[in-house]
Order: structure tokens, then C-alpha cells, then sequence
């Protein structure tokens, strides 16, 4: 029997529209959310909205204080050290997996993902960088072929993507990142694997720090022209 896709429900469009423009910074990080708000701005009614803010409460991108409302999650430094910790270790499983069930396409994804992160540079697209980033982690699940491991990254993979989007694009960040990123790809390259397995655990891990010092000493523009000397 020929099974047809079920139409998504206005609950469903809500909350992929609501998890979407948190992930993407449309909400500031604590910023107070109204199922009036939210309701007026998508043009629904509260009902989708309660239900979606619901399910986002389960993902862990918005909170529910009784008597006060619903608010954008927050993270402090300790809690993303939390977050980078339980990442590496999945993400250097999952690494290690796809070197050895699929290490030509591995190298194939990154060579594309960092050609494209070379275009986001030149173009000093932050967002388009950030996607980049974001699918050069991703790649490691998809080619992993184990569902439990990509299901268990998934509980935290939409707070992941909403803090990236919005202290991960900062100059400094980006061009230490992009460089790792490269390196990654070259280790994988030459089948130095515990190299690579190393460098992504510090890559992940020490990666908080950055997002959480603000920028000093180096105007915008030369902080651009700086990681496009890395990307030539």
C-alpha cells in the first residue's frame, strides 16, 4: 500500500518556526516569550503555540517558570563546559566510526564543507559560515551509521546550533575554528586518526572559552582580513 506523507499539523509548523528562529538568534537568550506574542507574530492561535512551547521545553530551548512565563533558554560558561564535554565524547565516537565505515565520504563532505566555509570568509558571511560549521559536525553522524548515537546527539543539538549562531561567528572564534577545521580535514587526509580524534576532543572542549572572551585589541575589518589570509 502506497503510504503518503501525513500533513504536518499547525502545532508542528508552530514549533519548527519557533525552534528555528531561536537557533537562528531571533530571540535573544532569556528574552521572554508570550503565547500572545508568539501567536500574533505566526498568526495562529495560542493552542499551537502552548503545544509548541511545550515540546521546546523537552528540547531544552525554552523554560517554563510557573506564575512568571516562558523564557529563551540561557548558559552560563560552566554549563556549556557540560554541553563541549558530553559533545566530544559522542563526536569522537562518531569520528572514529566514520573513519572506519566511510572514509572516502567523510573526506569528500569535509573537502566540500571547508570550500564552502573559504566562500563564507571571503563573502564575511557569518551565518553562512556558522551552517557550514554546523553540518562539518554533522557529517560525522550521518556517516557514522549508528541511530542510537545519532539520537542521542540530538537531545542537545538545537541549543548546540542557538549558541554557535550567536557567540561562534565572532571574527576571532571563526578564524581559530576554520583553521582546525582544515586541520581536521589534512589528518583524515594522511589516515593520521588519532591525531584527528585528538585535535577534534580539543577542538570541541576549548572551544567555550572563545565564545565567552570578548574581542580586544583588533578592529572588525582587520579581524576579517586576517582569517582570509588563512583561507587562501
Amino acid at each position: 500500500m502506497l503510504k503518503l506523507d501525513q500533513p504536518k499539523s499547525l502545532a508542528e509548523v508552530v514549533t519548527s518556526r519557533l525552534r528555528r528562529e531561536i537557533v537562528e538568534g531571533e530571540f535573544e537568550l532569556g528574552q521572554a516569550l508570550s503565547e500572545s506574542m508568539i501567536a500574533t507574530r505566526y498568526d495562529v492561535s495560542r493552542t499551537p503555540v502552548r503545544e509548541a512551547f511545550a515540546c521546546l521545553s523537552l528540547e531544552g530551548l525554552v523554560r517554563t517558570e510557573p506564575q512568571y512565563g516562558t523564557f529563551v533558554f540561557t548558559m552560563d560558561r560552566d554549563q556549556f563546559a557540560q554541553l563541549s564535554e558530553a559533545r566530544s565524547i559522542l563526536e569522537t565516537a562518531a569520528l572514529r566510526l566514520s573513519i572506519e565505515r566511510n572514509p572516502q565520504a567523510l573526506i569528500k563532505s569535509w573537502s566540500r564543507l571547508t570550500a564552502s566555509m573559504t566562500k563564507a570568509i571571503s563573502k564575511q558571511d557569518a551565518r553562512l559560515y556558522s551552517r557550514n560549521d554546523g553540518e562539518f559536525h554533522q557529517v560525522l553522524f550521518d556517516l557514522a551509521s549508528n541511530s542510537f548515537l545519532a539520537l542521542a546527539r540530538q537531545s542537545f543539538m538545537s541549543k548546540m546550533a542557538a549558541v554557535r549562531n550567536r557567540f561562534g561567528t565572532q571574527p576571532e572564534h571563526m578564524a581559530k575554528s576554520f583553521q582546525e577545521h582544515l586541520q581536521l580535514l589534512d589528518l583524515v587526509q594522511r589516515e593520521e586518526h588519532v591525531q584527528a580524534i585528538d585535535l577534534l576532543d580539543r577542538h570541541i572542549r576549548h572551544k567555550g572559552e572563545s565564545f565567552w572572551t570578548e574581542s580586544q585589541g583588533v578592529g572588525r575589518k582587520s579581524r576579517w582580513k586576517k582569517i582570509a589570509e588563512l583561507a587562501e
